[in-house]
């Protein structure tokens, strides 16, 4: 019987495993579900704070990131404060001629004329809100937008890039594809920069941005859409409008960190492109995702709860 002990052992762990390979590819089956009838390419990538709830599709393609590049620009922003370069209470001016009549700016909704503004206050405008003049202030402190990128590749992020602002991204619908990112490296970075295992970011610059995250406005019925009212959601959107002459959408996006009721989180990006679809239902692909996603992580919290 002893000799026999091993191999038992041995059984019961495979099926064990199975078990958890047979529920993360439930998962994958029905997100598959969500997205193949759809006239879009999906980027979805998804990682629990267990190793065993991870999943990709689309990983590593390249996706536009339209807004969602003003986190890593923040965070870019942070770094910089965290070496003294710059500060949150330091006065920035913007000026009139910077807030460009096409880009959506609620800065110049409020501050017509321009203003000065302290660098958080910018941070949260183009975090939050989404604030396009806000971005290029940003990078603009920052020298050039290669600038972001050059942090995040000497962090070992390789899978990005950042090579143009706002108004030159809204202004010429190819050169979007020049801001890229993969739902892994999205993930990476939320988690990254989230745990802060490295102190990347100062406690003080952490619990800024991560706040920030949480109160952003933007995307309402994307990744929080159909999760309970109460859920904690630091996320940041993208969206490229939908081309003229095509009718194609090249970006509908959404990554963030959702907030279980146990306390425990998972990270979740969802890219969507070469769409044909409408608005309303590029943005319902990404609902869709997160509610699986969510169904997924608190049905395993519930079934932990009810055997111990």
């Amino acid at each position: 019987m002893i000799k026999k002990a091993p191999f038992i052992f041995l059984v019961l762990l495979a099926a064990f495993s199975k078990g958890f390979s047979q529920e993360i590819e439930t998962l994958r089956q029905e997100i598959s579900s969500i997205i193949n009838n759809k006239n879009a390419i999906v980027g979805v990538a998804i990682n629990g704070m267990d190793a065993k709830d991870t999943l990709s599709i689309h990983g590593q393609r390249h996706f536009p990131m339209q807004s969602v590049f003003k986190f890593p620009i923040a965070l870019t922003i942070l770094s910089e404060i965290d070496k003294g370069n710059l500060s949150l209470n330091q006065k920035i001016e913007i000026k009139k001629n910077e807030l460009l009549p096409g880009l959506w700016s609620p800065i110049r909704n409020k501050y017509p004329e321009g203003g000065m503004l302290t660098v958080s206050e910018i941070i949260g405008y183009t975090v939050a809100l989404s604030d396009n003049v806000g971005c290029d202030v940003l990078l603009k402190l920052l020298g050039e937008p290669q600038t972001v990128e050059n942090y995040f590749s000497s962090l070992g992020f390789k899978n990005l890039a950042v090579r143009i602002n706002e108004e030159t991204m809204q202004n010429n619908w190819e050169l979007q594809f020049q801001n890229w990112i993969t739902p892994a490296e999205a993930n990476n970075i939320l988690l990254t920069f989230y745990i802060n295992e490295n102190g990347l970011l100062s406690g003080e610059n952490h619990h800024y941005i991560w706040k920030i995250m949480k109160d952003t406005k933007t995307g309402k019925n994307r990744l929080r859409g159909q999760l309970p009212k109460e859920t904690v959601v630091a996320h940041k959107t993208g969206w490229s409008g939908k081309h003229k002459e095509t009718g194609i959408t090249a970006a509908v996006n959404n990554i963030g960190i959702i907030f279980l009721p146990n306390g425990e989180y998972f990270a979740i990006s969802v890219f969507v492109t070469e769409s044909t679809e409408d608005f309303e239902t590029n943005e319902k692909i990404i609902s869709d995702i997160s509610k699986a996603a969510w169904d997924y992580f608190t049905k395993g919290s519930v079934e932990q709860n009810e055997g111990s």
